[in-house]
């Protein structure tokens, strides 16, 4: 079988090591600016994980060689470029009932659209599937065992990948049919993890970090059922799996933004210095927009808006949050309508 991975970034670097048995040929697609020496020749990368690859895995910035003969393409590019890698996976003719496997979690600014939205959008046809889970790239590439779901509404689609794509001791794959609620709780987690990582940063101590995951859940539970969400979905491996692990991880890239705001630095400044993606930062902004559309409130995802965007301070932000008016703690019953 053949493994198409779309986009050489660190998670998608990751997967190809870890199911580097599972397939007989691994191909990996990328930008020519983005494929160096060190990639192609020696299948080898150092930032901003040291990711050493097999032998037999190819790289291309020819896509339709690389779609070619795929059994199984994971697309694992920044959110916002996969509406222009859909673009060109149409002109380059591929194949709709091969599955298109999406890895990137996040949303679509200009339309607020999950991925697999995107994707339909553009290759109405394609068989969509979403992976998602508590999966830090630096724990994967250490050999040490996680767990994360497939989500596709058709379940002999999503079983084909859960069985191509299982680690026996490392991965441990999931199906399941709610592709909405699987995309959401791992896109709304990113603006927590940068919430959490700011108080790590502030030593606002663990009763606020409990607190934090807490309101930060009903948040991501509450948008997630009123754009059609199962509920159950959000307390399991992409949901409240992942929330932990982003939430309490300094590997994670939205918890380190955090922790650097909560510091005082600047966004800019932020991004510069990460040197890569870290998708909570504009999600921040799609969470704000989307609950503003929905007429929902999402206090948390806010202030970490204003962190992002505004010249607020740290002190500000958590004073924002403790001082709101009181309220009634929602029921399961009331978060799911």
């Amino acid at each position: 079988m053949k493994l198409t991975v779309l986009g050489p970034g660190c998670w998608g670097l990751t997967l190809a090591w870890l199911l580097n048995d599972n397939f007989e040929d691994i191909t990996i697609w990328g930008r020519e600016s983005d494929l160096n020496e060190d990639l192609v020749v020696n299948k080898h990368c150092s930032k901003p994980l040291e990711v050493q690859l097999d032998k037999k895995v190819e790289f291309t910035s020819d896509l339709k060689k690389a779609i070619d003969g795929a059994d199984i393409i994971l697309s694992v590019v920044a959110t916002g470029g996969v509406r222009p890698v859909c673009e060109q996976l149409k002109a380059a003719g591929i194949n709709p009932n091969v599955p298109l496997v999406n890895a990137s979690k996040g949303l679509e600014l200009n339309t607020l659209m999950r991925m697999s939205e995107v994707i339909k959008d553009v290759l109405p046809e394609q068989k969509v599937v979403i992976l998602s889970g508590p999966t830090l790239a630096k724990e994967v590439l250490q050999g040490k065992p996680t767990a994360a779901s497939v989500a596709c509404e058709d379940l002999q689609t999503a079983e084909f990948v859960q069985k191509a794509c299982n680690v026996p001791n490392k991965f441990r794959l999931y199906t399941n049919p709610d592709v909405i609620g699987v995309e959401l709780g791992g896109s709304l987690k990113n603006v927590i993890a940068i919430a959490s990582g700011f108080a790590h940063s502030m030593n606002l101590g663990d009763n606020c970090m409990g607190t934090l995951l807490t309101r930060g859940m009903a948040e991501i539970v509450r948008l997630s059922v009123k754009l059609g969400a199962d509920p159950s979905t959000l307390y399991g491996l992409s949901g409240m799996g992942d929330l932990i692990a982003t939430c309490s991880s300094p590997m994670s890239r939205n918890y380190t933004v955090g922790s650097m705001l909560g510091q005082g630095k600047k966004i800019d400044d932020i991004l510069a210095e990460l040197g890569s993606v870290a998708e909570g930062v504009k999600t921040s902004k799609a969470v704000c927009d989307l609950a503003q559309k929905l007429g929902l409130e999402v206090p948390v995802s806010s202030a970490i808006y204003e962190a992002v965007y505004t010249d607020i301070t740290p002190q500000e932000v958590l004073s924002k949050l403790m001082n709101r008016k009181l309220k009634k703690e929602e029921s399961y019953d009331q978060i799911r309508g």
